[in-house]
């Protein structure tokens, strides 16, 4: 198996175990999972923490979402479009959000922030957060005229929202509560279009 292979496995493998075990993991499942030794684990990655680093960077690839983002239709309702992104998210955000809360809650966050390999790896993940938001920002598109705000920053709100409330573990965001919040966004919190009074 070339390494990159090796690598990828232990990665996934990893990935899998912190959804399952979240602060409970050990290299040693890890390795277990991954049908290899801790130490040909260390062979592949220096430390945990550069191999959590690894789990960051592939949690955040965004290839699958943007395909299924590209793929809703624009002819819907700005909500109907919006809800349904909401469940292409899913997945994507809830895998994020749990390595988040994983890092956070072990104390591999900061380490990993401030750790001299993660400076390209924070770029990746700021660029794949960065073309997820774009494509929310193209399904507000045709209602570019009629908002308050950039389809952007609405996209990035949006976006904001539901990565909160991905990285509560436990607590999906379900789908009962997804049109509530698509409406909020979408009308903002008040009933009425009245001015404010006092």
């Amino acid at each position: 198996m070339s390494p990159e292979l090796r690598r990828q496995m232990i990665v996934r493998s990893t990935l899998a175990l912190i959804a399952e075990h979240g602060l409970a993991l050990t290299t040693r499942q890890i390795a277990l999972a991954a049908g290899i030794s801790e130490a040909t684990m260390f062979q592949v990655f220096a430390d945990k923490d550069e191999l959590l680093h690894a789990c960051m960077v592939e949690a955040a690839r965004p290839d699958e979402v943007l395909r299924e983002l590209a793929g809703i239709p624009l002819d819907g309702s700005v909500t109907a479009r919006l809800l349904e992104a909401a469940g292409a998210l899913e997945a994507y955000l809830t895998r994020m959000g749990t390595v988040m809360a994983y890092l956070e809650a072990s104390g591999h966050a900061r380490a990993w922030r401030e750790s001299a390999a993660s400076t390209a790896g924070l770029r990746e993940v700021h660029e794949a957060v960065e073309s997820v938001v774009a494509s929310l920002a193209a399904l507000l598109a045709p209602e570019e005229d009629s908002l308050r705000l950039p389809p952007g920053q609405i996209a990035q709100a949006y976006f904001d929202l539901l990565f909160a409330r991905s990285r509560v573990l436990g607590r999906p965001l379900s789908d009962s509560q997804l049109p509530g919040l698509v409406q909020l966004l979408v009308h903002g919190a008040l009933m009425t279009t009245d001015a404010p009074r006092g």
